[in-house]
């Protein structure tokens, strides 16, 4: 990534939760230029080569994916499409220009069978069509042998989209009683806690000298600091509401709650090899989602 001051940075998935925070948290490390899947489609691949060709950015960072978790069962191919391929094609164009590429990936990467914290160098199993196409996302851009960083995250919410905390908002306000699955874990992070972290990092490239991406390309995980389970998280969205309906939520079973995609026990991940890295953590998740709600 060159220290041009006309270095041009692509920016995919604007009008995504973790995209939309990103396009104003890299103002002033370059040019940013955010697109919206009009202006590039991750299911395109051929428009994915001209649009990268045309903005010849430095920098590519690529929020964009296929995040619908469950409809990945039945619908493979988009998601393959989407989240394993259009990286890699991302990838190999960073790497025919010189430019680098920021990637996000996910804790379901993981089986979730770990008894504590998931670090980068374990074993991945992914259980579900999601999990199998992120992980191929991360495996064509680690062959391109371009620059790059991926951060893993996990339990993604912020104030737009569709997401956790947006539906129990909804729902808390329509009924007394919520029944949350209580027996999967993981850390609850905030899509504006990615991008702040992100443009952290991009920061120290920019300022630093032309060998830092030899040194610092690779998988990191990025998540908020602690965590809970999914019923865990609904209870504290409620304790930290200002909604005065406040409705009860019960915590079931995973199994009691079946979906098409397996779901990881255990989404817990490290972020010591960021910290060591980059010098950076992200605030603990209750610290953050008290911050969000007071900002949305």
């Amino acid at each position: 990534m060159t220290r041009d001051a006309q270095r041009t940075i692509l920016l995919t998935g604007v009008n995504g939760q973790v995209g939309f925070e990103l396009a104003r948290s890299l103002q002033g490390l370059g040019k940013v230029v955010a697109l919206d899947r009009t202006g590039l489609d991750l299911s395109d691949l051929d428009q994915i080569r001209q649009v990268v060709r045309d903005v010849k950015p430095s920098l590519i960072v690529n929020p964009a994916a296929y995040t619908a978790v469950d409809k990945a069962e039945s619908d493979v191919d988009a998601a393959m499409r989407a989240n394993g391929e259009a990286p890699g094609l991302l990838a190999e164009e960073a790497k025919r220009l010189g430019a680098a590429l920021v990637h996000y990936s996910t804790d379901y990467v993981f089986d979730g069978t770990k008894e504590g914290a998931y670090v980068e160098d374990d074993a991945v199993n992914p259980q579900n069509v999601y999990g199998k196409t992120k992980l191929a996302g991360e495996q064509a851009i680690a062959a391109s042998g371009c620059d790059h960083l991926i951060f893993r995250t996990s339990w993604v919410y912020g104030a737009r989209g569709k997401n956790f905390l947006l539906t129990m908002l909804r729902l808390g306000a329509e009924r007394d009683e919520l029944s949350v699955v209580g027996d999967q874990m993981g850390a609850p992070t905030w899509s504006n806690t990615i991008a702040t972290l992100t443009a952290n990092v991009l920061a120290q490239a920019v300022a630093a000298d032309d060998g830092w991406w030899s040194g610092k390309s690779g998988l990191y995980h990025l998540t908020a600091g602690g965590s809970t389970s999914w019923a865990g998280f609904a209870k504290t969205i409620f304790e930290l509401s200002s909604s005065e309906k406040k409705p009860q939520v019960r915590d079931i079973p995973a199994a009691s709650y079946p979906t098409p995609a397996q779901r990881p026990s255990n989404s817990r991940m490290s972020n010591d090899k960021l910290y060591a890295a980059f010098g950076v953590r992200a605030p603990d998740w209750r610290e953050a989602l008290r911050l969000c709600l007071t900002t949305r």
